[in-house]
């Protein structure tokens, strides 16, 4: 995505500045209980069942369903907040789009099928809907996780937080090489999706000139 899109997307974004924030704070929540849950684990064996402590027994196990409520909790509040936003952002540039559309000189319409437009309305802002409502998500919550437990791991011991990052370049080269290919094919799918959704709306919208023809067999092809 490039910065220009990304301005874009952010200008739709910008009205829904309190969900963001909500969203955002439940993101953190989130990451930051993921990242501790193993801390309880550690109270709960290393102090309850070596030390045979019930104290902390009691204190681990309280501790995991607390953070597990909490987590439950934020999980929701997140997931509810994007798929929302999700929802609302796509109506907008849907909106948005149809206004400019209806704006444009005759020329363009002369130039461009009409199924194409049609796409770019509805299955183009449906995939703008899976990014805001899935997909950036899934990314962000990644990123602070891994950020997190990055420094955990420097605090816990740093010669092997070295062995890691080491390998982190061996990871990455793959995930950039099939992540341009997967946005030329998701690309080249997009304008496909146009292409027959355009072909099939000028059929049926022609479709008695076809029948008087006897052309059924042709479009069939």
């Amino acid at each position: 995505m490039g910065s220009s899109t990304l301005g874009s997307l952010l200008r739709f974004l910008s009205p829904y500045k309190r969900e963001i924030a909500v969203f955002l704070v439940a993101l953190l929540l989130t990451a930051g209980i993921t990242l501790s849950i193993g801390q309880g684990l550690r109270l709960l064996i290393d102090g309850g069942f070596a030390e045979q402590s019930q104290d902390n027994l009691n204190m681990g196990v309280l501790f995991i369903i607390g953070m597990a409520i909490l987590m439950a909790t934020g999980t929701y509040v997140r997931f509810y907040l994007i798929s929302w936003l999700g929802e609302r952002v796509s109506a907008d540039i849907r909106t948005a789009v149809f206004n400019h559309v209806i704006s444009l000189h005759p020329a363009f319409f002369e130039t461009n099928r009409s199924g194409d437009i049609m796409s770019r309305l509805t299955s183009d802002t449906t995939l703008l809907q899976s990014i805001i409502g899935s997909s950036m998500s899934i990314a962000l919550r990644s990123g602070i996780s891994s950020f997190g437990a990055l420094i955990m791991l420097l605090a816990t011991n740093f010669k092997l937080s070295l062995i890691v990052l080491a390998a982190v370049p061996a990871i990455l080269v793959p995930i950039l090489y099939f992540g341009r290919r997967v946005r030329n094919l998701s690309r080249q799918s997009q304008d496909s999706i146009a292409s027959v959704g355009s072909y099939a709306g000028e059929v049926i919208q022609q479709i008695k000139i076809v029948q008087s023809f006897t052309q059924e067999s042709f479009e069939k092809a």
